[in-house]
């Protein structure tokens, strides 16, 4: 590694998802290393806001799952599904409880559910738009958590104005706990105020779908708009975060400012 020549380093690195990060250590500053800033994916217990940064997941684009752009057109007009959940059920996770409460309710009948027993890791481009559609004519996207609980499906669905209904609790690994510290799961997105609705337990899905098949149209227009507007100042407040960051550190103060 060349780093010598290089007057200031920062890294942005796609976390491991039990938060397993400690390779990294020896070269931060703070340890005697020469990176100087951090910008870590997933929640963990050194994030400090001062060399160390969480930052979002955001969406799969290694998937091709596109930067959608804010359509207005696609918040309006009732929307065929209550919920969707699509994806790999796992055997002992979360997500076959899910889809069990879903079959006992009856509930399955109101939701969009494709739900397959492997993992595959390109989409086709069927697959995308068909995935993409059930963004699109959903109102809730059911998201449980897999290795870790922030996922990609969260932001996904969030572009195409469909309410992620997130499993709050800390998955198994290093994210949530250290000697000093104990953190909440989503830690970023709820500082952020995500405005997502956070369950801790499965068996709270049946009341959250009832409590839809009350609201009126305008209602659910009216979250879909909220939704969007928030994940736009997110982005926005985000990339200053990052750029404000760097320049504090990176940029060597003028006398004159």
């Amino acid at each position: 590694m060349q780093t010598h020549k290089l007057q200031h380093v920062a890294v942005v690195l796609l976390g491991n998802e039990r938060c397993k990060n400690e390779w990294i250590y020896p070269y931060l500053k703070s340890y005697g290393g020469f990176v100087e800033l951090f910008f870590l994916i997933y929640d963990s217990p050194i994030v400090n806001e001062e060399d160390i940064f969480q930052w979002p997941l955001g969406v799969a684009t290694y998937r091709h799952f596109p930067v959608i752009e804010p359509n207005w057109s696609m918040l309006q007009g009732p929307r065929p599904y209550q919920c969707n959940f699509l994806g790999t059920v796992y055997k002992n996770s979360s997500r076959e409880i899910v889809l069990e409460i879903l079959m006992q309710s009856g509930l399955h009948k109101l939701c969009w559910i494709s739900a397959r027993e492997q993992w595959i890791p390109q989409e086709t481009n069927e697959s995308l738009q068909i995935y993409q559609n059930a963004l699109l004519e959903s109102d809730l996207t059911l998201c449980p958590v897999g290795v870790n609980t922030e996922c990609y499906r969260i932001y996904e669905a969030c572009s195409f104005g469909s309410v992620p209904v997130v499993e709050d609790v800390m998955t198994p690994g290093y994210c949530g706990n250290s000697s000093v510290h104990h953190r909440a799961p989503l830690q970023l997105l709820k500082t952020m105020g995500a405005p997502f609705i956070f369950i801790k337990d499965w068996n709270e899905l049946p009341a959250v779908l009832e409590k839809e098949q009350n609201m009126t149209l305008q209602q659910k227009i009216q979250r879909r708009v909220i939704l969007m507007e928030w994940y736009q100042q997110f982005k926005a407040q985000m990339r200053q975060k990052f750029v404000n960051t760097l320049e504090k550190t990176f940029l060597p103060k003028d006398k004159g400012d």
